[in-house]
């Protein structure tokens, strides 16, 4: 599809962190006419300095007349923080415009917000994306979307501007549910990467030629491709940071605790990640896990 297709719409974006920022940029050169709120005041400035859209004092300005209002913000309280109240996105929202929910939080407050849009006579979508601040940066992010096929029909040619893949998972919550399964897979996957590079280093062996030739088999995987050279260059100030990943394993771990799913491997990394976090590096990548193996 073509990522300038549907342009002209009016939307707003609220959140312009790392993912932010950049999501809302794709949306401003795809010709949609874009209102902004940050709650730091100087982000959005920033922001607008770069692109073309309309700064807000609120997420109820920002949202006024939007056919569309996006937001990417931190965790469920955030969330809430800016749907609900007077200055919150939901009042400022007319009859049927939709809210996207980009935000990596859970099935419930998903859940919840669809609730209060609905009495509204509002679209919701649980949103969350995959490709860290790279794969926002390039237009390049993976979507999983929760929430009624109508919604996601309208809100999908928008959506990628900023996406190579955008799937609709069922009803709302379950793109938070599949969040979750992506990062339980990450976080296996990235220890495995540690150990494995780790082993190497430790027979002996040219770490970029075995990475070389592993990843063109079974072995292959988007972290090896993407953070096998720099876990051998020890370098992780950059990238999805530990702190993120943690919040985000306690979100599965309390919806384990409803489902009844088993995580061993999850609540096993998870502890590592809180280790990398007493070594003060809580906004290192989540690659940093190697760091453990070599410095003890």
């Amino acid at each position: 599809m073509n990522k300038d297709s549907e342009s002209g719409r009016n939307v707003a974006f609220i959140g312009m962190g790392v993912m932010g920022y950049p999501m809302a940029g794709h949306l401003a050169k795809a010709g949609h006419n874009i209102a902004i709120f940050n709650r730091t005041g100087a982000r959005a400035e920033a922001w607008a300095g770069e692109y073309s859209g309309r700064v807000t004092e609120s997420p109820a300005d920002a949202a006024r007349g939007a056919e569309i209002v996006f937001a990417c913000v931190g965790a469920d309280d955030d969330l809430r923080e800016i749907v609900y109240g007077d200055n919150g996105a939901l009042a400022g929202m007319s009859e049927g415009a939709i809210f996207i929910d980009h935000t990596t939080d859970s099935a419930d407050v998903a859940r919840e917000v669809n609730a209060a849009a609905q009495e509204k006579g509002l679209g919701f979508l649980d949103a969350p994306v995959s490709g860290g601040q790279a794969g926002a940066e390039n237009g390049a992010l993976t979507v999983m979307v929760g929430g009624t096929a109508a919604s996601f029909q309208t809100a999908q040619p928008v959506m990628q501007c900023y996406s190579r893949n955008i799937t609709h998972m069922g009803e709302a919550g379950n793109g938070q549910l599949t969040k979750m399964v992506n990062q339980l897979c990450i976080a296996g996957v990235v220890q495995g990467l540690a150990e494995g590079i780790n082993f190497a280093q430790r027979a002996g062996l040219d770490g970029e030629r075995v990475l070389d030739v592993i990843s063109k088999g079974a072995a292959q995987s988007w972290q090896m491709e993407n953070r096998g050279s720099t876990m051998l260059q020890g370098e992780f100030e950059f990238g999805f940071a530990a702190d993120w990943m943690r919040k985000d394993l306690g979100l599965c771990f309390e919806e384990a605790k409803k489902n009844g799913a088993l995580l061993p491997m999850a609540m096993l990394v998870d502890q590592f990640y809180a280790h990398v976090q007493q070594r003060g590096g809580g906004r290192w990548d989540t690659s940093s896990l190697i760091q453990l193996l070599q410095k003890t």
